[in-house]
């Protein structure tokens, strides 16, 4: 994520097109006489009414996320504000290649916008909802309550943020499934931000062969006797086995625990001493059943 938020910070190849296009039109306007070819010449001062605002807010956009990213520089830079951001300048680009269009084929934007007015209120009132969904999606990303990373629960639905776009927000929850919540959902009603304390739960899931499915209260004192008095758990941990999915050929567990910090090393590290014991576990679960 931060290497990506540090690509979308340089300029892009995008822009020096764009700039080399606006040069080379320039010289064109310059040298070139459009005086018995107006039909290029509207499609050239439609090109430049796309090129100068896009240019524009690209710089913008390089300036906003440059200072912020060097005010954030040492500490945790929010995904959120730099994706509010990145949408902001496409949705901008978007109008500005409709505006280009319209002056390319002789028609006056604000002419053709004004004489659309009762028909844009009938469009508003129709596409209402997606509109309020975008703009509780632009709140929602240039609010510091939420970020892309964060464990929230939204009504039924609990899991990690992975994206936020102006209709939805991507939760992935604890069975790996990607789940939509419009953002109007997230906005107006209660939701949890499961990370605004870094959490001392994780969860390790593993799947074993079918066969090893009858030793289930067997493979949990095993769990229990390897975890139970770690150092780096917490003493009030219940160690429970938890049966998740059971498949053709396989069963899938998980067991959530408590660790003495949030520190992710942490987890990690204890998620594979874990993980190496159950394979030790079902080696010798192999070796007993085989003739």
């Amino acid at each position: 994520m931060i290497a990506q938020q540090e690509n979308k910070n340089r300029l892009p190849l995008v822009f020096i097109g764009k700039a080399f296009l606006f040069i080379l039109l320039g010289f064109l306007f310059y040298y070139e006489s459009f005086q018995g070819q107006p039909a290029l010449h509207r499609m050239m001062v439609g090109l430049n009414s796309f090129l100068v605002p896009s240019l524009v807010v690209s710089i913008i956009r390089f300036i906003i996320l440059s200072v912020y990213n060097a005010r954030h520089a040492k500490g945790s830079v929010r995904g959120n504000f730099v994706l509010g951001i990145n949408r902001m300048a496409t949705m901008l680009n978007v109008v500005f290649i409709i505006v280009g269009i319209m002056v390319a084929f002789g028609i006056n934007p604000l002419e053709f916008l004004t004489s659309l007015t009762i028909v844009a209120m009938a469009i508003a009132v129709l596409f209402r909802d997606y509109i309020t969904n975008m703009l509780s999606g632009l709140f929602i990303m240039f609010s510091d309550e939420l970020s892309v990373g964060d464990r929230i629960k939204v009504g039924e639905h609990k899991g990690r943020i992975i994206d936020i776009t102006f209709g939805h927000i991507q939760i992935q929850n604890e069975e790996d499934d990607i789940v939509m919540v419009p953002n109007n959902l997230v906005f107006t009603n209660a939701m949890v931000n499961l990370s605004a304390h870094r959490s001392n739960l994780f969860t390790v899931k593993f799947e074993l062969p079918l066969q090893t499915a009858s030793a289930v209260q067997q493979l949990e004192e095993e769990i229990r006797n390897v975890m139970r008095n770690h150092p780096n758990l917490a003493e009030s941990n219940e160690i429970t086995l938890q049966v998740v999915e059971i498949g053709k050929d396989f069963v899938r567990y998980k067991v959530e625990l408590y660790a003495i910090s949030s520190s992710n090393r942490m987890h990690k590290k204890l998620e594979n001493e874990l993980l190496r014991h159950i394979l030790l576990y079902e080696h010798d679960q192999f070796k007993s059943s085989a003739p």
